[in-house]
């Protein structure tokens, strides 16, 4: 076993800004997320990715990444919004084990009534707090440690 190296003050203190901000704003927005359209805030990311995807669909096991989700769980997620509506699925007929997710009009019309709750929270409690150089060091800084964690688990998997 290494020398374990410890968090200094100042990583201390942005570890703990960042993981205070993260649950507080997450709160923020799943309580409006339910309260406006009776959306979970993985139910909205599911939505928001298909929306953006080409055809409004994705391969479940590829969304299952992109939302760094289980495919157990997403597949529970999907099929809860499946019943609603919002979401539908097709197999694939040159792979008969990919399974796709789309979404139906349904759903982009959720979305489209979901998304400027969203963003507004979003931008009053985060964006709002922050000068535009703070906004480009923290897209810099967490698009690094994204890329090494995806990186990291693409090479351990």
């Amino acid at each position: 076993m290494g020398h374990t190296r410890w968090l200094n003050d100042e990583e201390k203190r942005a570890w703990t800004a960042f993981t205070t901000a993260h649950a507080l704003l997450f709160r923020q927005l799943e309580q409006r997320l339910k309260r406006d359209v009776g959306l979970s805030g993985l139910q909205y990311e599911i939505l928001a990715r298909l929306s953006g995807a080409p055809s409004r669909e994705m391969r479940m096991a590829e969304l299952a990444g992109a939302l760094v989700n289980s495919k157990s769980g997403l597949t529970y997620q999907i099929g809860q919004l499946e019943k609603s509506g919002l979401v539908r699925r097709r197999s694939c007929p040159s792979d008969e084990r990919a399974v796709y997710a789309v979404l139906t009009d349904a759903g982009m019309a959720l979305l489209q009534q979901a998304a400027p709750g969203h963003v507004e929270t979003v931008r009053e409690l985060l964006f709002d707090a922050l000068t535009p150089d703070q906004v480009r060091a923290l897209a810099d800084g967490l698009g690094e440690a994204s890329r090494r964690m995806t990186e990291g688990a693409a090479e351990a998997g």
